[in-house]
């Protein structure tokens, strides 16, 4: 619906038209292709669960099955700015690049056989079958597409009832994959998940994960992206040998790996927060067992204490905070990148850090001047996921930047007496310290600025 508010640019449709132009072949030569190669092979394997002999055969969802490739064209007709349409077509790009992809390294092959149809129905199956055969089903190329033009329909459908109507539609296009036959159950939550990977790879607000990476040299990130890797192999590896319904470890085993990506490649980014709080649509379906368990850790760590603590005069130091706890302050300050903001404060300013990692001089002296630009509307909450380390950093800052606090020791013991918990490391301190020669380096610039 955003989109909805703006006026459209000009000439957006010639644009539609010509990647609908560069699309079809594509998706038609790249889908060809992969059932031929298929179709040569001796190797091609199954994955059925024994449950899934009891789904039943409704001839007529091949109509909701068939009608998203009309949902398709008409997409193109919904963007009102040309990032929207850019992004739009490479979502679909992308997912045609990695079901491909995935087709060619893991075939599969649809084990139930279809009986003979007849009437509207069964002419339609008849078409159908014309041009896709028995393979290429995880991760359902079909679901994964659903999903991105799911986004654009809903980003663009305004009122209640259309609401409900275009979700009820698009459920049954996901449902039909099943009854139809023509997809196994393992095919639906694979290509949820590919289809969400290419939104996240090609967002709306702020740049592709693709064009803003770079290999961290930070040893404390390194190690942290090798052990949610570990983890990630972990989990994969029980989901394959053991199999069955273990195989839904494959999404947390997926969400601990992106969380990985991110601290050995795009940084706080990857997580997508929003200038609200909130995290893309992508990354929460993404990285929802993470995020699942993020939350659940701020909670049992921060037990003992689940009260913010004042460290001065307006300015409190918690943790993130539930919908209830938010209302007792004017502003929020979050220095969380990797757990959404659930309320809806006030005033309200971000500087999204990843966990357990030490903020840089820019990002404390950044931290401190936001704090100070908030108490203009009242009391202030500073908070990471427990309130012990990034949020007690930039607190420290701004103690040190408002000059409240002489230097980085007396900063630290004020913290500590407000909040015990508080953990800042030699490197926090040292960061401290170096923002201190910014701050000062900053101000004796403007003052020569201003005096010129």
């Amino acid at each position: 619906m955003q989109g909805a508010t703006l006026s459209r640019e000009p000439g957006l449709w010639k644009r539609g038209v010509l990647w609908l132009l560069l699309l079809a072949p594509v998706f038609f030569a790249s889908y060809n292709f992969a059932n031929w190669l298929s179709g040569q092979r001796e190797d091609v394997g199954t994955l059925v669960f024994a449950w899934e002999s009891h789904m039943p055969l409704w001839p007529w969802t091949i109509v909701p099955y068939w009608s998203i490739d009309l949902l398709y064209g008409l997409s193109f007709l919904l963007p009102f700015t040309r990032r929207e349409m850019d992004h739009h077509a490479l979502r679909l790009l992308s997912v045609q690049i990695i079901c491909i992809a995935c087709f060619m390294l893991w075939p599969l092959r649809f084990t139930f056989e279809r009986p003979e149809l007849d009437g509207l129905f069964g002419h339609m199956f008849d078409v159908l079958m014309g041009f896709d055969k028995p393979f290429n089903q995880a991760p359902s190329l079909h679901i994964a597409l659903l999903v991105v033009l799911w986004v654009m329909f809903a980003r663009h459908t305004r009122g209640l009832l259309l609401r409900v109507a275009l979700h009820g539609w698009m459920a049954l296009i996901g449902l039909s994959v099943l009854t139809t036959w023509q997809h196994h159950f393992i095919d639906l939550p694979t290509g949820v998940l590919a289809g969400w990977l290419c939104v996240w790879l090609w967002p709306l607000q702020g740049k592709s994960p693709l064009l803003n990476w770079q290999l961290s040299r930070d040893p404390k990130r390194l190690r942290l992206a090798l052990r949610y890797g570990f983890g990630a192999a972990l989990l994969s590896a029980l989901a394959v040998n053991i199999g069955g319904s273990w195989l839904w470890l494959l999404w947390p085993a997926f969400s601990l790996l992106l969380v990985a990506l991110n601290y050995l490649l795009f940084g706080a980014a990857g997580f997508q927060k929003n200038p609200e709080g909130r995290l893309s649509s992508a990354a929460t379906w993404l990285l929802a067992p993470y995020l699942a368990a993020a939350w659940l850790n701020s909670r049992l760590w921060t037990g003992a204490q689940p009260t913010p603590n004042e460290v001065s005069t307006g300015v409190w130091l918690g943790r993130i905070p539930a919908p209830g706890e938010a209302e007792q302050f004017h502003a929020l300050f979050d220095l969380c990148a990797e757990l959404p903001l659930i309320a809806s404060p006030k005033a309200y300013r971000s500087l999204p850090l990843l966990d357990l990692c030490v903020p840089n001089p820019a990002d404390c002296l950044q931290a401190a001047q936001c704090i100070e630009d908030l108490r203009q509307h009242g009391t202030v909450l500073v908070y990471c996921a427990l309130g012990y380390s990034r949020s007690a950093t930039a607190v420290a800052a701004w103690l040190l930047h408002s000059g409240r606090c002489k230097d980085v020791a007396e900063a630290l013991a004020l913290l500590r007496r407000a909040r015990p918990q508080v953990v800042l490391s030699e490197a926090h301190q040292q960061a401290l310290q170096s923002m201190l020669a910014l701050d000062h380096h900053s101000t004796s610039s403007e003052a020569a600025a201003y005096g010129n």
